[in-house]
């Protein structure tokens, strides 16, 4: 999948929202988009483990963690699950671990930062669920694209 957000921002104007400028890429593809899936959890990334464990079909799993820098909801073992499983990337609105092994991974990841201390597992959390953050809502069976410039999120498929 090549495609700029830039370009996409400009080809199609009526149809993209644009998330605030908040997030670092950690994940070995730059570039990388799909239909949205979600998981809303506060510090403890039980969901996020188990969706990404199932087929994901070129999908890009949001993780609305609440912004939480006390964590990390994605580290080097979860992340080599999505790409068992056929994951386009992860959004993650909080902490992600593990970066080196992350960056070899062909995976898109962006998160807020990074934090070595990894999440508690309570079996907490909603899945497909509407997430809001950075201005924008995310809903499940929308597109979300992203890249160095940012992240993008549309009602329809752009490429």
């Amino acid at each position: 999948m090549s495609f700029v957000t830039c370009d996409l921002c400009d080809d199609h104007p009526d149809h993209v929202r644009v998330c605030e400028p908040m997030f670092n890429t950690f994940g070995g593809r730059d570039a990388f988009g799909g239909r949205i899936r979600t998981v809303k959890c506060f510090e403890d990334n039980s969901r996020v483990k188990e969706l990404l464990a199932t087929p994901g079909q070129g999908d890009v799993l949001v993780v609305d963690g609440g912004g939480s820098l006390r964590c990390a909801l994605l580290g080097d073992l979860i992340g080599e699950s999505a790409v068992q499983n056929g994951w386009s990337g992860v959004v993650v609105y909080g902490c992600v671990r593990d970066v080196d092994a992350l960056g070899d991974l062909d995976l898109g990841v962006q998160a807020l930062a990074s934090m070595p201390l990894k999440s508690v597992r309570k079996g907490i959390g909603d899945v497909d669920v509407p997430v809001t953050f950075g201005g924008i809502t995310f809903v499940p069976g929308q597109y979300v694209y992203a890249d160095n410039n940012g992240v993008i999120v549309s009602d329809k498929k752009l490429i």
